[in-house]
């Protein structure tokens, strides 16, 4: 028997898009067998995801997992299971009224959404990539009219890059914000992220500090990483992510196409955990 099948449990956060699923949303190899293999060991695997809560609770079945607590919107809404069905636990919310102003004036041809509190949608144009069950769409000055716990920002023909630079020249310094792999703006309240609520999770749990693996590839997984390591966890970025969300790691593993996540997870199977030190 394995050192971790005997240990204190782990809590181990995993991000979803370019961490767990490869850009066509198929498994990243080996990930729902690495999964399946922490799960019986006694670990609490969930998902840490800037996802909403309908585009990704299919997940779990993939992974095989059944966690009493689920992290979506980045941070701002945590989900828990209760009897067998899912709450929303804790959400976090703000006046999205000034943010929609600044980025409307500057990105008045983009497509726009809003997460209520409520987990409702409310969105200016449909956009494939977006779970919109149950959403209602209305005109861009509805948008900011209820409290929300995210506003999601898609405008054709802008990279990354010119996210960064618009949302310097709006000054959006009043809210997070992070920029997806498919170049998106997902904006959140202040201080709100994926560590936030792992945090929050973690607490609730009462779990031994220290024993936290994150594992993601975006700029919205800094914050969870940051909070891994501030309790003696361990931040485990993916091989493809961005130079600074590697900086911010304390451990890099291969890139997802090539099974990284799986990789990571199975260290902490061995006798003596080892660190991923990729370069």
């Amino acid at each position: 028997m394995t050192a971790a099948a005997t240990d204190a449990p782990w809590l181990v956060g995993l991000d979803v898009d370019g961490t767990i699923l490869l850009q066509d949303e198929t498994m990243s190899p080996g990930v729902p067998e690495a999964v399946g293999r922490l799960r019986d060991a006694g670990h609490m695997v969930t998902i840490a995801t800037g996802r909403s809560w309908m585009a990704t609770h299919r997940y779990l079945d993939a992974l095989g997992i059944s966690p009493e607590f689920v992290v979506c919107s980045n941070g701002a809404v945590t989900m828990r299971r209760v009897d067998g069905d899912w709450m929303r636990w804790h959400v976090e919310t703000f006046d999205p009224h000034t943010v929609l102003g600044l980025l409307g004036d500057r990105l008045p041809e983009a497509r726009y959404m809003v997460e209520l509190a409520s987990g409702q949608r409310l969105y200016t144009a449909q956009l494939d990539d977006w779970t919109l069950d149950g959403g209602r769409q209305v005109t861009f000055e509805e948008l900011g009219e209820q409290p929300v716990s995210r506003v999601v920002v898609v405008a054709p023909g802008h990279d990354e890059e010119d996210f960064h630079r618009l949302v310097a020249d709006a000054g959006l310094n009043e809210v997070s914000y992070a920029i997806g792999w498919t170049a998106w703006l997902d904006i959140a309240p202040q201080g709100v992220d994926k560590g936030t609520a792992l945090a929050r999770v973690h607490a609730e749990l009462g779990m031994e500090p220290g024993k936290v693996l994150v594992a993601g590839d975006g700029r919205n997984d800094i914050g969870m990483f940051g909070w891994a390591l501030r309790v003696g966890g361990r931040a485990v970025a993916m091989g493809q992510a961005p130079a600074e969300v590697k900086d911010a790691a304390g451990e890099v593993t291969e890139d997802v196409i090539d099974g990284g996540l799986a990789l990571a997870l199975d260290t902490l199977l061995t006798e003596a955990p080892q660190v991923m030190t990729r370069e």
